[in-house]
C-alpha cells in the first residue's frame, strides 16, 4: 500500500515564494538590487598616486563601476604587510580620496599577518598600516587597513521603500546552493546611488554568490 505525505502549507508558500524570487529578483515593485562582491582594492590621495607612479601622474579609468562616477583604475600596487609578507598586483579604485586607504578580506589579512579591524570605508582611526610598492616609489601607511564592514548603497527613495535610514542594519538573503543570510548589513542612503550591496571575497565565496538564483533584502 503506497501513502502521500502532506506538506505543510507553509512550506509550499515558501517554495513558490523562492521561486519567484529566484525568476524576477524579488518582490513585485521592489527596487533593483545588484550584490557585487568587492576584491581586495586600494584607494589613494592625488599625492600618494604621484609618489607610487610618479610626479603629474593620475589614475587612468580602465573599467567603470556599478556606482556612477566610480572605476577601477589600470594601475595597481603590491601590497606589504609585517614580516615582508605580500600581495602584488592589488587593483586601485578611483577617483582619489583624501586618505588612503587599502580594504581586504579576512583572508588577505591572513596572508599578510595583519589584524585588520571590521570598519566602513573612511572610518580609519586605530587601524594597522602597511606598506604600498609601485613603479616609481614606496608609501608607508600608518593606519588605513580595513576589512570592509558589509553595506548597502542605495538612493533615498530605495530607503523610503526599506524603511531605513542611514546606518540602519539590514539582512541580505542569498538563495543559492549555499543558502545564507547575511545580518548587519548597514544602509548608507545618499542622493545619486543605485541599490548595491557589497560583500567581500571570502562572504560572496561562502554564499556561493556565483550560482545564486536571487537575493532579497530586507530590514533586519
Amino acid at each position: 500500500m503506497s501513502t502521500t505525505a502532506s506538506i505543510d502549507r507553509s512550506v509550499i508558500e515558501r517554495i513558490v515564494r523562492e521561486i519567484v524570487l529566484a525568476q524576477t529578483g524579488g518582490p513585485p515593485n521592489q527596487p533593483n538590487l545588484v550584490v557585487s562582491i568587492s576584491a581586495r582594492h586600494v584607494h589613494l590621495t592625488d599625492q600618494d598616486v604621484e609618489t607610487l607612479f610618479g610626479p603629474g601622474r593620475t589614475l587612468t579609468p580602465a573599467k567603470d563601476l556599478y556606482q556612477d562616477g566610480y572605476y577601477a583604475a589600470e594601475e595597481t600596487v603590491m601590497i606589504v604587510g609585517p614580516r615582508r609578507r605580500m600581495l602584488p598586483t592589488v587593483r586601485i579604485l578611483g577617483p582619489t580620496r583624501p586618505e588612503s586607504q587599502v580594504e581586504l578580506a579576512f583572508t588577505d589579512c591572513i596572508s599578510l599577518g595583519l589584524d585588520a579591524p571590521v570598519r566602513l570605508s573612511g572610518n580609519l582611526k586605530g587601524t594597522p598600516g602597511c606598506v604600498l610598492v609601485g613603479p616609481a616609489g614606496v608609501v608607508e601607511l600608518k593606519q588605513g587597513v580595513v576589512r570592509a564592514e558589509r553595506h548597502v548603497h542605495m538612493s533615498p527613495a530605495d530607503a523610503a521603500f526599506y524603511g531605513v535610514k542611514k546606518g540602519d542594519r539590514m539582512n541580505l538573503r542569498v538563495l543559492s546552493p549555499c543558502p545564507t543570510v547575511f545580518e548587519g548589513v548597514i544602509a548608507r542612503p545618499d542622493e545619486g546611488l543605485k541599490l548595491e550591496a557589497h560583500l567581500d571575497t571570502d562572504e560572496g565565496n561562502a554564499a556561493d554568490l556565483e550560482h545564486a538564483l536571487g537575493v532579497e533584502l530586507y530590514k533586519a
